[in-house]
């Protein structure tokens, strides 16, 4: 069976665009988890965290933990607070490879500033946001049992380093 490989970190990280050119190569299946969620419930993320509320939206993304814990083969793009939930990383980790991605706080910015989808950020201040959440969630990444810095890589030297990672672990 095959290991999924799981990437976590921070919104803005390269997560999506990395995993998709990553699963590619590998041939596995990409999952974008926020994509995942927004087709299961009809809702974008915004719109959940609006209408519903955020604790809505993590119940959402541990029934999605629940079901991929199953499967195999897949490149996991996760949302940047699904790992805040253990069960979630518990579940991603029974049949996975957590592997963190990161950037500094100006990278981050740069890379987030004309998305308009990121609820949690676009509320006054971008720059004091990304840095009040980084904060918050300082540590939650360390499950990773490999971690990246994108913001001191090019894209392809990025996808390069964690391509020859999974193929060390047998992926």
């Amino acid at each position: 069976m095959k290991k999924n490989i799981v990437l976590i970190g921070f919104m803005g990280t390269g997560k999506t665009s990395l995993g998709r050119q990553l699963a590619r190569r590998l041939g596995y299946r990409f999952i974008d988890t926020d994509q995942a969620i927004e087709e299961v419930t009809g809702k974008t993320v915004a719109q959940i965290f609006r209408r519903d509320g955020v604790i809505r939206f993590r119940s959402e993304e541990n029934l999605l933990a629940r079901k991929l814990a199953g499967q195999s083969g897949l490149v996991i793009a996760t949302g940047g607070g699904m790992v805040l939930n253990e069960e979630n990383v518990a579940l991603l980790g029974q049949n996975g490879i957590l592997i963190g991605l990161r950037a500094d706080p100006e990278v981050i910015v740069s890379r987030v500033k004309n998305k308009k989808h990121r609820p949690l950020l676009h509320r006054g201040d971008l720059r004091e946001n990304v840095l009040k959440l980084l904060r918050e969630r300082e540590g939650v990444y360390d499950v990773a049992e490999y971690t990246i810095d994108t913001g001191k890589l090019s894209f392809h030297e990025a996808l390069n380093e964690l391509y020859k990672y999974v193929r060390q672990k047998g992926c």
